[in-house]
């Protein structure tokens, strides 16, 4: 029998917050930030769409044909509930449970933008040969480090609700792509014993 496309959800809701726990867990220190970015621009994404594949092709196998709003809705629903729980969870587990790892994660961002900008500054200047781009460089540069000084950056605050919104709009955008393609890549297709039995 065919799982729901809301049992695929919950199921992706439990694998993010595994993901998540076993990072917070294990890998908390010095380098939570980046590990913390890394799990979330090439772990997550991937666990997502194999689910949303999963629960498209579940729901093919046990159907002679499939049209496109359906194969859309099989893998747009587990990932956009999946993820919105998980966003939810995330954010009142850092904003109301353990606040200590939130401060972290917000001064390990404020340190890799400091850090890059710095990298990013001094590979520019290796290249650079005439003095007008030098001064420009310079110019930027200071200009830039005054919004990442400590005084600039002072209650700034990247898991804030706003953020957490701004967070899960660009994730949505993830979803839709991926399901427009499952949508785009299942709809109509009979399966190998259809094509058989014609």
């Amino acid at each position: 029998m065919t799982k729901s496309p809301t049992t695929f959800g919950i199921i992706l809701f439990i694998a993010t917050m595994i993901v998540f726990f076993v990072v917070y867990a294990f890998f908390s220190g010095i380098n939570y930030f980046d590990i913390s970015l890394k799990v979330n621009a090439f772990g997550l994404p991937i666990l997502y769409a194999l689910i949303a594949f999963w629960s498209v092709k579940s729901h093919w196998n046990n159907n002679r044909y499939v049209n496109f709003k359906e194969a859309f809705r099989r893998a747009f629903y587990p990932m956009f509930i999946g993820g919105f729980l998980s966003i939810i969870s995330i954010f009142l587990f850092l904003n109301f449970i353990d606040m200590d790892a939130k401060k972290l994660l917000n001064y390990q961002y404020i340190e890799r933008q400091r850090t890059e900008l710095n990298a990013e500054y001094t590979s520019a200047k290796k290249v650079l040969k005439h003095q007008k781009d030098i001064d420009e460089l310079e110019q930027k540069y200071k200009e830039t480090l005054q919004r990442v000084s400590d005084d600039a950056v002072k209650g700034k605050d990247m898991l804030s609700a706003s953020h957490f919104s701004g967070y899960f709009a660009a994730i949505l955008i993830f979803y839709l792509v991926l399901s427009l393609f499952f949508g785009a890549f299942f709809r109509t297709k009979s399966k190998p014993e259809d094509a058989e039995e014609e």
